[in-house]
């Protein structure tokens, strides 16, 4: 029996309980009342995959319906995998402990380019054929993936029956009742395959023929057998009736983020235009400050953790946050439950604000100026003012706070090596503003400075943008490490391979996928974690295949190109990305949503402006 052989292996691998199931909160039913089982395989191991929040809101949402079972699958880390391999331990489910090859869908969520190819291995170990189109005509299991990298799943196609695009609470019901009804039918792969194409927001991979000119772009997509041209994303609506759930499964050991979460809305104002997530969870959509309160509470109260984070792209720029955290802290004080708010805006930042979130004990405060310059905030839009970098830390330094986190990125188009020094002058003009508060609190300041290397994404304005090559991110960083004079700043940098790589996934095409294959074949298999990542594995790959990685990555793209993502539709125009990357190069700004429509086009789902209009 499969559930004896794991339990004689667990107590041979570090931390146990992420492979044994058995957690509060967990759902477990009659199999034999079930007629569709939902894997929700998270492409990373338990201690990040279990702090994801889309997989929470799904889990509780398939479980809802009685006939239907969702449960959870994580990657094994080293040891783990080890054994299975070596006992002949398929990949399983924590709560039935069933092979996931036995489901009827095995879903994935895309979370980040590099787990691409944890996927390939977890699918290796499933037992379940790597590629799509060597599973035959039986209409079980079906591979399936949504989340944000599903806006340019094309190095993927190989290996998925479909993808999920958009926000899948409605659709994945749907998607589950057609399986449900044409498996009971008697229907094959492909029939399915052909009649999920027409729900909105299911994208076929096998249903469409890609050609390529001869300089390697992407000269057409061209859909067959009646899947739409183009496939355009799901979105709710009203984030008041959309589904969140009430409870969840609490670990038995500590995670990444080791709380429950509230969140607050979906999209963002602002218009950062190198912030994919930014722009692919348009329209700005905000919870009222009741069902912010009433499920905060909810959550509290069934899990029993002392910290609850108010989740979004941008907390602080919820229009009643003030009255969220009041409401909320008539709960959560006398409790001693702290309140995290862990995406705030330096503009935006108040001492009513810092007061209240530091009510029962303080957390870290991180801010994101995201580049040293003025010139260069204006370019991406970050629309953020040095007064108000100022200002903030000045609120945060007589609030009691001694260590502040800044975030910056490297190789940002058109910077120069003035721009990188000014990441250092502002994190000593910080250090300055410490020791010049009058009222200064007690404690060794810390400013830590972290740069990652920018990633050009699909569906921003610099989708259109190079990737500053290696050799030249190494020179940046060794520019800011002699910018750098204080001992009180503390810098840390990314590592400039596995942001190419990145950059190489995000705007890839179909031919990355015989890369893909290889790099796992050569043993990539938790390409995310930088202890594994191999860059002499990956660049192998890519001569093997006759691929430039540097194509990619390190090209300007015409606004003219055809790209691997145009059949995919985030109602963000294309129109509208290319007016705000020549912005971008004028060095122009675009006012916050919610002051100036900037008409992106994301507002069609809703049938409305996204703002009211505001009075002369």
């Amino acid at each position: 029996m499969l559930k004896d052989k794991i339990e004689a292996h667990l107590l041979e691998v570090q931390r146990p309980s992420r492979y044994s199931g058995g957690e509060v909160g967990q759902v477990m039913k009659d199999k034999s009342k079930v007629d569709v089982r939902f894997a929700f395989c998270f492409p990373d191991i338990y201690d990040v995959g279990m702090s994801h929040l889309g997989m929470k809101i799904l889990y509780s949402l398939i479980n809802e319906r009685e006939n239907y079972w969702c449960e959870r699958v994580f990657a094994p880390w080293e040891d783990m995998e080890e054994i299975m391999r070596r006992e002949d331990i398929p990949l399983y489910a924590l709560e039935s402990l069933d092979p996931v090859k036995d489901f009827d869908f095995i879903g994935f969520t895309l979370q980040y380019e590099m787990s691409y190819t944890c996927i390939l291995n977890m699918l290796d170990l499933a037992g379940v054929p790597i590629l799509q189109k060597d599973r035959g005509e039986a209409i079980a299991p079906i591979v399936c993936a949504g989340g944000p990298c599903c806006c340019n799943p094309e190095p993927l196609c190989d290996f998925f029956d479909l993808f999920i695009l958009g926000e899948g609470e409605e659709v994945n019901l749907e998607l589950m009742d057609l399986y449900k009804d044409m498996r009971d039918a008697g229907s094959t792969r492909s029939e399915f395959l052909r009649a999920a194409a027409k729900i909105p927001g299911i994208y076929v991979p096998s249903l469409y023929d890609v050609a390529y000119n001869e300089d390697g772009t992407v000269c057409s997509v061209t859909p067959k057998d009646g899947a739409p041209a183009v496939v355009q994303k799901r979105v709710m609506t009203d984030m008041d009736k959309s589904y969140y759930p009430d409870n969840v499964v609490v670990p038995f050991i500590e995670v990444v983020h080791d709380r429950v979460s509230v969140e607050v809305l979906r999209g963002c104002i602002r218009g950062c235009r190198f912030c994919q997530a930014g722009f692919l969870y348009r329209p700005f959509r905000e919870k009222s400050a009741e069902t912010i309160v009433r499920q905060g509470i909810a959550l509290c109260e069934h899990s029993g953790y002392d910290e609850l984070s108010l989740s979004s792209l941008s907390t602080s720029d919820h229009s009643q946050i003030e009255g969220v955290l009041d409401g909320l802290l008539d709960y959560t004080a006398d409790r001693h439950i702290n309140l995290s708010l862990p995406s705030l805006r330096i503009d935006n930042f108040s001492e009513s604000v810092l007061e209240k979130i530091t009510t029962v004990r303080k957390s870290g405060l991180t801010f994101a100026p995201e580049a040293g310059t003025q010139r260069l905030r204006d370019v991406i839009n970050k629309n953020v003012t040095e007064d108000e970098v100022m200002r903030t830390c000045s609120i945060a330094f007589q609030g009691g706070y001694t260590q502040v986190k800044l975030y910056f990125m490297m190789g940002l188009p058109t910077e120069t090596d003035e721009d990188i020094v000014g990441i250092a002058d502002l994190a000593q003009k910080v250090v300055n503003l410490f020791y010049d508060t009058p009222e200064r609190p007690k404690g060794k300041l810390q400013v830590s400075i972290s740069t990652a290397t920018f990633v050009p994404k699909p569906f921003t304005p610099f989708e259109f943008e190079p990737q500053t090559e290696k050799a030249e991110i190494i020179r940046k960083q060794q520019v800011l490490r002699a910018a750098i004079k204080s001992k009180k700043i503390k810098a840390s940098m990314h590592i400039s391979d596995v942001s190419q790589m990145e950059a190489v996934l995000a705007r890839g095409d179909r031919r990355l996928g015989a890369v893909l294959y290889d790099v796992w074949k050569d043993g990539g298999h938790l390409d995310a974690w930088d202890d594994f990542f191999v860059a002499e594995r990956w660049y192998a790959a890519f001569e093997k295949n006759g691929l430039d990685p540097a194509f990619y990555a390190n090209r300007k793209r015409s606004y003219d190109e055809v790209m691997p993502w145009d059949h995919l539709d985030y109602m963000v125009s294309k129109k509208f990305l290319i007016h705000e990357n020549e912005k971008a190069h004028a060095e122009q700004t675009t006012p916050p949503c919610r002051d100036f429509c900037g008409g992106c086009g994301a507002n069609q789902c809703l049938g409305r402006a996204c703002f009211p209009k505001k009075e002369a």
